[in-house]
């Protein structure tokens, strides 16, 4: 008896942790769907971003290798911010990445990239500590007081960056930057399928960033950024 009571109990919390599974999982795909038909609407192609006139062309960091070159990831979201630039899309660039150690930075690099194909530094501002697409969004808004902005990212990434921004109040518009495929996209989707569920949750709790700091209007000059302001 107690053998077939404890096989009962064994399957009891079996079919419990299985029937959690399944609602987490169904949970998951739902705010997915709701991050997704929401910002939607606000993808758009280069030519309709150009008419926008925004206060500035948010790209975000990637990965920037040892060496100081960037994956190509983030080189394509550079090189269409570029783009935009060129096509007054806005007078301004904001490089927002992960600068928090001195031996890893994203920004300087994006910074660098862009002056090299033209674009003139004081134009281009770095928000050294954009840890996450949610700080990169809230910073955008308080720190550099942006208030209509073009979000720039791969199509997979740009529905979750622009339903952030515009949950916290940003007139915000994306353009993917998807010229290329990518290595390792699988993990990269099913990364994504949760931070979306992450960051759903964040913009409901609107915690403050990582850091806060000054306020640097991005209608005056990018030199402010550099690191030795």
């Amino acid at each position: 008896m107690k053998e077939k009571r404890s096989s009962r109990r064994g399957r009891r919390w079996l079919a419990g942790i299985l029937l959690t599974c399944v609602v987490f999982v169904c949970l998951c795909g739902i705010l997915n769907g709701v991050v997704i038909f929401a910002s939607r609407p606000y993808i758009m192609e280069e030519e309709q971003a150009s008419k926008l006139d925004a206060d500035c062309i948010l790209v975000l960091g990637a990965l920037v290798w040892k060496s100081g070159q960037l994956s190509l990831m983030l080189e394509d979201r550079v090189l269409e911010g570029i783009a935009l630039y060129g096509k007054g899309a806005s007078g301004r660039l904001l490089m927002s990445g992960d600068h928090g150690r001195e031996d890893y930075d994203e920004v300087n690099r994006m910074k660098q990239y862009a002056v090299g194909k033209g674009v003139p530094a004081d134009h281009i501002f770095m928000d050294h500590a954009g840890f996450s697409t949610y700080e990169s969004m809230y910073r955008a808004k308080e720190v550099f007081q942006a208030k209509k902005i073009v979000i720039v990212t791969q199509g997979y990434h740009l529905y979750r960056a622009v339903y952030v921004a515009r949950a916290l109040g940003l007139d915000a518009y994306g353009v993917a930057s998807d010229p290329r495929g990518y290595p390792n996209m699988p993990y990269n989707q099913a990364r994504e399928f949760l931070a979306r569920v992450k960051d759903f949750a964040q913009v409901v709790l609107h915690p403050k960033p990582t850091y806060l700091g000054d306020v640097i209007p991005i209608t005056g000059s990018g030199s402010l950024t550099d690191d030795s302001h």
